[in-house]
This record gives C-alpha cells, structure tokens and sequence, in this order.
C-alpha cells in the first residue's frame, strides 16, 4: 500500500525559498498511526527519497488532528537555476509514492 493510498491529503509547498513542507492528512487514526510506525517512514528514508541529508529532514506528528508535517530542504532555491517548481506544490509525489508495510 501507497502512502498516496491512507492519506485523504497528501500536498506540498514551499515554506520559504530554501524549505519544503509536505503535509499529510488522515481521516483515520489506524491509518495515521501506520504511516508513522512504517520502517520506511523515516529521516533517512525520506532524505533518500529527496536526496538531502537525513539531519535537515523532519517529521512532525499532530495527533490531535491526524497530521503529519514532513519538513525539508528544497535542493536549490525557489525560483532559482535549476527550479522546476517555483511553488514547491510537486514535490509530494516521492513521498506520495512511498510503500507502507502492513503492520
């Protein structure tokens, strides 16, 4: 299963020229606590997916809300050489894209 495949929203923006923020939104919890128990669900599995280093990524958990913000370096500027996506609103899709194991 995707992680595409548990999230009701899975978005990302830009958070600034030099950060991305990738959101995901659960409508249930079973599914936002699976997504957070994942092996692949992790600093360094996600840097992999980005190719940033794994110190510069975090994860951030909201359980209250069924939300995780998953925040990370852009690999150059917004806007800068290089760019092709100036809103950072594609850069979800390797995430988006990341097998969950079945717990």
């Amino acid at each position: 299963m995707r992680l595409y495949d548990l999230a009701r929203v899975c978005r990302s923006k830009n958070a600034g020229p030099f950060t991305l923020t990738i959101d995901l939104m659960f409508e249930r919890a079973e599914d936002y606590a699976k997504v957070l128990s994942a092996p692949a669900f992790t600093p360094e599995h996600i840097a992999e997916l980005y190719e940033v280093p794994p110190d510069n990524v975090q994860i951030k958990p909201f359980e209250r809300i069924l939300t995780v913000k998953v925040v990370l370096p852009r690999r150059c500027s917004s806007g800068g050489p290089g760019d092709t996506d100036v809103y950072g609103c594609q850069q979800h899709f390797p995430l988006g894209d990341m097998v969950i194991d079945p717990q």
